[in-house]
């Protein structure tokens, strides 16, 4: 019962954060609905957001919001990061092995202890941020884009803890999670070769 009382929220994200067919996406304007679209329209940014997400749900308990928290909270340091020009190392092949990581986590387990979830989704959060901060000061508005690039991503990570919850509740559900989290992990090589 409790999965039909998921589905018209995760419809409604599906309104609010419609999912584009290639990547390819644009900062024109850059303000906060370019900023919240902006998550959405970078598939390898989309898919370890929502990743984030599922593996959160999985863990259950506390790391429903603390992972994807400390997701948002150290990509804004990272973000910050960029736009200080601070250097850092490979961001485009952290990003991609943050795509492969996150993929195999939701598809070879249920459960990451916690400590080393949030270790994990820190590091490639940094990753995540300082791409999109070293873009940010050139823009007409970077704090209201900052502001709705954050916004995006927790829609996204929400996205992803409504799948993990879902997954729990349909018959067959982990099985197709775990499926698609070697298909995201198949992704991410491919952005990591391509």
């Amino acid at each position: 019962m409790k999965y039909f009382l998921q589905v018209p929220v995760v419809l409604v994200l599906l309104m609010v954060f419609p999912f584009p067919a290639a990547h390819g996406h644009s900062v024109e304007g850059g303000g906060l609905m370019s900023g919240m679209s902006h998550p959405v329209l970078g598939l390898d940014h989309l898919l370890a957001m929502v990743c984030v997400g599922v593996l959160s749900a999985r863990m259950g308990g506390r790391a429903v919001w603390s992972v994807p928290a400390v997701f948002v909270g150290v990509m804004a340091v990272g973000g910050l990061l960029g736009m200080a020009e601070v250097p850092w190392m490979s961001v485009e092949a952290g990003i991609a092995l943050s795509v492969v990581g996150l993929g195999v986590a939701v598809a070879v387990t249920k459960r990451v202890p916690t400590p080393l979830a949030l270790g994990v989704v820190g590091f490639f959060a940094v990753f995540h941020g300082h791409a999109h901060g070293t873009e940010m000061p050139e823009l007409a508005s970077p704090w209201a884009y900052a502001s709705g690039f954050l916004l995006g991503t927790a829609g996204l990570h929400l996205f992803g803890v409504l799948l993990g919850l879902m997954g729990r509740e349909i018959p067959r559900g982990e099985v197709v999670l775990r499926f698609a989290g070697g298909v995201v992990a198949g992704a991410g090589l491919v952005f990591l070769v391509g």
